[in-house]
């Protein structure tokens, strides 16, 4: 287990490269919403709603895969972080960040008059997925987490705490503003555990590395001293499905069964995977994501 939690951890932490530039599409991109924590654009044109949440440094297409086909019978939101685009950071650079985007959130949806949002977040945007059907019920519908646990710097020790996390959040917060950003795209194969491919692992590195180092910063001390685990029973009523990756073989299911033990989630390992299981299983993760928004909640009829 010590092998598998530092190896984790240390591909959480290691730095990236940036992504070349590429052609733009020929159609007209969509209208971005931007608010001081998050953008948000939308794809289809009716249909329940799904919200859409990329993980830490990650921008939102790596949710490509599976967001046009959503939209033929959904109506998608697809947010951004600020700052893990290749944008400004907003107010992403300060203290707050999360709760900032829970809360902007919540006030998009609001603003917007969306009834009950399916929440589908990876990674960091699971943990805000969590915080958002924890925090906000009245605003949140269904919730499925990609590959987050409630408490990240369980990785390192599974009796971690907060209190024990925080010089470790310390120094990986150093450590990646002090990081020089790189000038030139990621070509090789940098390892690790984002995929299970070599063109999976080079995507990912040149996703991560256009973000601003101050937002992901900010983001990985706030993400390794968040612990969700009191929160999780509230969340009732609703689907609340967590996939996970299966790369590290029965020892990943063992931490993940510790990290929600006694919270109502439901526990689905997508076989073949590492962190980013959409790259790594796209027809296995889209029909994941298809029979989770098919299942009944409370309310629905029978």
């Amino acid at each position: 287990m010590r092998r598998l939690t530092l190896g984790l951890a240390a591909a959480a932490l290691a730095p990236l490269a940036v992504m070349p530039a590429t052609a733009a599409p020929a159609q007209a991109a969509p209208a971005e919403e931007r608010l001081a924590h998050i953008s948000v654009t939308t794809m289809g044109e009716s249909g329940p709603a799904v919200i859409l949440i990329p993980g830490l440094a990650s921008p939102r297409s790596v949710w490509d895969g599976v967001a046009a086909d959503l939209a033929k019978t959904h109506r998608v939101h697809l947010v951004q972080v600020n700052g893990f685009g290749g944008d400004a950071p907003g107010d992403n650079d300060k203290p707050g960040m999360l709760a900032g985007i829970a809360a902007d959130l919540d006030r998009y949806i609001a603003a917007h008059k969306i009834a009950q949002p399916a929440i589908i977040g990876h990674s960091m945007g699971g943990l805000i997925a969590m915080m958002m059907g924890a925090r906000y019920p009245a605003a949140t519908g269904r919730v499925m987490v990609v590959d987050a646990l409630p408490f990240f710097s369980l990785l390192f020790d599974p009796g971690m705490t907060v209190e024990r996390a925080r010089p470790f959040a310390e120094q990986a917060r150093a450590r990646t503003l002090a990081t020089p950003v790189p000038s030139a795209p990621v070509t090789a194969d940098p390892g690790g555990i984002w995929s299970n491919t070599p063109a999976g692992r080079i995507m990912v590195a040149n996703w991560s590395a256009k973000a601003a180092p101050a937002a992901t910063a900010q983001a990985l001390y706030e993400v390794m001293t968040t612990d969700v685990r009191g929160e999780l029973a509230s969340i009732t009523g609703k689907p609340f499905t967590v996939l996970y990756a299966t790369g590290a073989g029965p020892r990943a299911t063992t931490l993940w069964e510790h990290g929600y033990r006694g919270s109502p989630a439901k526990l689905v390992p997508i076989a073949d995977s590492w962190h980013f299981i959409m790259i790594d299983q796209p027809s296995a993760f889209s029909s994941a994501v298809k029979q989770f928004l098919a299942e009944k909640q409370d309310g629905d009829a029978k």
